[in-house]
């Protein structure tokens, strides 16, 4: 492993460093079909801006920002995100995306979710943390509810992609919430 920071059974998170620009990561985000839920793949990324972006990670507080990492093979597939970090509110947004497809549904989002959250939630000391995807994004609402999200409701045409306008949907869960699930939720990954 290199350099973990959140170790889990199939993968483990590490911050992302500027090597990995020099791999897959910039050209994810340049793909439709990795992209066709997200904002990304509206401008060109490049591995220059990437750079830049990893570069100014460490002086952002208001975000955490690992690299998903598979075990077996070392690859970094993907990555997740605690953004928009409030130390008022105790509360932060979550994003992950895996941009890697041979890795895509086996399950991974899963772990490294259940690490996010217990890392914002139990070393951060959040309260509360939430997340959105688009109404036909049908794998991230999947994910939400199996790691004990509650849907809160729906954003009418929040979000323009592909020459449509596209209601979001939006998900949370609390501390308590998570803290009495995690055993049940952890035995399902």
């Amino acid at each position: 492993m290199n350099n973990p920071f959140l170790i889990g059974q199939n993968i483990y998170l590490r911050g992302l460093n500027v090597e990995d620009a020099q791999g897959d990561y910039p050209s994810w985000l340049n793909d439709a079909e990795v992209c066709q839920y997200s904002e990304h793949h509206v401008f060109p990324y490049t591995k220059a801006q990437a750079i830049q972006y990893i570069e100014q990670l460490p002086s952002q507080k208001d975000r955490i920002m690992l690299a998903i990492v598979d075990k077996q093979s070392n690859t970094h597939i993907g990555n997740i995100t605690l953004l928009a970090i409030s130390s008022l509110h105790r509360s932060a947004e979550f994003s992950i995306l895996i941009g890697n497809k041979a890795f895509h549904g086996k399950g991974l989002s899963k772990e490294a979710t259940l690490l996010m959250l217990e890392h914002g939630f139990n070393t951060m000391n959040l309260h509360r943390i939430c997340c959105g995807t688009m109404i036909s994004n049908t794998a991230m609402q999947r994910l939400a509810l199996s790691v004990g999200m509650v849907q809160e409701g729906i954003f009418r045409d929040e979000v323009y992609k592909d020459g449509a306008y596209h209601d979001t949907i939006r998900f949370s869960i609390l501390k308590e919430e998570f803290n009495t699930k995690k055993q049940q939720l952890e035995k399902h990954v």
